[in-house]
């Protein structure tokens, strides 16, 4: 007997995938310093913005442990699946946008003059990796109230 696929479980394997391919993407943009290099790089941004920018990836961080837990809570309330539905929209939409925000990062880090081969496979791992969450999200979302 076939049984039914587990989209939530797949979403949240997915997603820890994803978070963790991140933290490493940081990770080894810090390597350097392990070895006497700086990993500086020539910001635009003005030192009094980077307080916002900080911020700003904090959420960016944020926002998929978020999506963790929710995915956790909706996929182990089968008594309750319609209570869900909006939220599996909103976390198709969500995954979306992350998969749009990584598509140009992975173009710049392919076009900058000192790019690390490295750094290009994970931002191409985290591309395909957000592209199965959007499939999964889009499956899971589709399937049923």
């Amino acid at each position: 007997m076939a049984s039914a696929i587990d989209h939530g479980l797949r979403l949240r394997s997915l997603w820890i995938a994803w978070l963790l391919a991140m933290l490493f993407h940081v990770n080894l943009g810090l390597m350097p310093l392990f070895h006497g290099i700086s990993p500086e790089i020539d910001s635009q941004v003005p030192v009094a913005r980077l307080p916002l920018l900080f911020g700003a990836m904090l959420g960016y961080f944020l926002l998929p442990l978020a999506a963790l837990v929710l995915i956790a809570y909706a996929t182990s309330d089968p008594s309750h699946p319609g209570r869900w539905r909006r939220w599996r929209l909103g976390h198709f939409w969500l995954s979306v946008v992350y998969t749009l925000t990584n598509i140009p990062h992975l173009a710049a880090d392919i076009l900058v003059p000192d790019a690390r081969i490295d750094q290009v496979v994970l931002m191409l791992a985290m591309v395909v990796i957000g592209l199965l969450i959007n499939r999964e999200g889009w499956l899971w979302w589709r399937l049923g109230p």
